[in-house]
């Protein structure tokens, strides 16, 4: 059983009593307060050895476990305000490592305008295993993975398969000779860059919203799952750093890492083609491209694969 299938079979049915739980099925939670205030709520676990390599800066580790919850909320368009952190420490972490933590926590608090509010911390026997909730404020409409029409333009913010490669050159199976590309590709990966203003400026323009965690074939069928639909997209659309663009170049067969990997958390949505002029000219900080179309049926198609002979086996990342 998948992770979806078992949040489907054990999780979902106790939260059917609150609408806002979205059926289990989204980014986070929306909930709507008694004053008519909503509340946008996420949670995101990390885990030593699985999410991030346990040798990874301290300080890395707590600005990603920040921003992969803050990517989520900008998935929903909303903006982030607190924060709730669940430490589950090994014995053996000393003061050095947890000074080096805190000080990235608190300059990713600062950097977002978010607030530490509580949590919990206990010893283990086990790996390092991190927890953070983030709540944010959501405005008249909130984006959602459900909402796509068929014929909706698909669209990809910033670049795609650095957060993938940055992990192959981190663990060292991928050579990258060029110093500024290697530190390009492995702080894509430690630290992502959850892309809040345009979540926020594509509410009452998107039909869909999700942020690439999993990898883009994968999340984009997330996507496409919610909203009972396909998708077609075009390999050759898909942006790249320059970092990757010289990997695969190198590498041809590295494009699959590129559209199947995870931890890139740049967004990709939906929008009518109606839409297209006002998305040319929307102003949040990252460029965006159309990559594709939504069509009926299920599953994502890449048009272009057998053109560029690449093999897409693997759909993006399995947390079982």
């Amino acid at each position: 059983m998948d992770e979806f299938g078992l949040i489907s079979k054990y999780f979902a049915p106790i939260a059917v009593r609150e609408p806002g739980a979205l059926g289990l099925r989204d980014d986070a939670a929306v909930l709507t307060l008694s004053d008519g205030a909503r509340l946008v709520c996420t949670t995101d676990a990390m885990v030593a050895g699985v999410h991030f390599l346990a040798d990874d800066p301290p300080g890395d580790i707590a600005r990603k476990l920040v921003r992969v919850n803050l990517s989520d909320l900008a998935a929903m368009g909303a903006r982030p305000r607190w924060l709730l952190l669940a430490l589950a420490l090994p014995r053996t972490t000393d003061d050095p490592w947890l000074a080096a933590f805190s000080a990235g926590l608190a300059a990713d608090c600062a950097a977002f305008d978010v607030a530490l509010v509580g949590g919990d911390t206990v010893a283990t026997d086990g790996p390092l295993t991190l927890s953070l909730t983030a709540l944010g404020e959501g405005g008249a409409q909130v984006l959602t993975r459900s909402e796509a029409q068929g014929g909706d333009d698909i669209y990809v913010s910033g670049t795609i398969g650095d957060g993938a490669l940055g992990l192959l050159v981190a663990q060292g199976k991928l050579v990258c000779k060029d110093e500024n590309a290697r530190n390009a590709l492995i702080a894509g990966y430690r630290v992502p860059q959850p892309r809040l203003a345009l979540g926020q400026a594509l509410c009452g323009i998107a039909t869909a919203c999700q942020d690439v965690s999993d990898g883009l074939l994968a999340d984009l069928g997330h996507l496409c799952t919610a909203s009972d639909l396909g998708a077609r997209i075009t390999a050759a659309s898909v942006p790249l750093s320059d970092a990757a663009r010289a990997a695969v170049r190198m590498d041809p067969a590295l494009l699959a890492t590129v559209l199947s990997g995870g931890d890139d958390y740049e967004l990709v949505f939906t929008a009518p083609p109606a839409a297209r002029e006002r998305l040319e000219g929307l102003e949040a900080g990252v460029v965006i491209r159309r990559i594709g179309v939504m069509t009926q049926g299920g599953g994502v198609e890449v048009s272009d694969a057998d053109i560029l002979r690449i093999s897409l086996e693997n759909k993006g990342f399995q947390h079982f």
